[in-house]
């Protein structure tokens, strides 16, 4: 694996903070968090005291959306 291969999939394997989910969708990260405490958006996973977003969860929110 090439130094660019390692880099490209160390990014893709990145968690996503509230911000960047926040970013990616358009809305406040008010929404977020209101989201994750009804139950309603994407799943989040807590690390230590952070919530994080495996990228390719929210994209299948996304996608499961009327």
């Amino acid at each position: 694996m090439t130094r660019k291969e390692g880099t490209l999939t160390a990014e893709a394997d990145r968690l996503w903070s509230v911000e960047e989910v926040s970013r990616f969708l358009g809305v406040p990260v008010a929404t977020v968090y209101q989201w994750r405490y009804l139950g309603v958006g994407p799943k989040g996973h807590k690390v230590g005291r952070h919530v994080r977003y495996i990228p390719a969860d929210v994209l299948s929110w996304v996608r499961e959306q009327p």
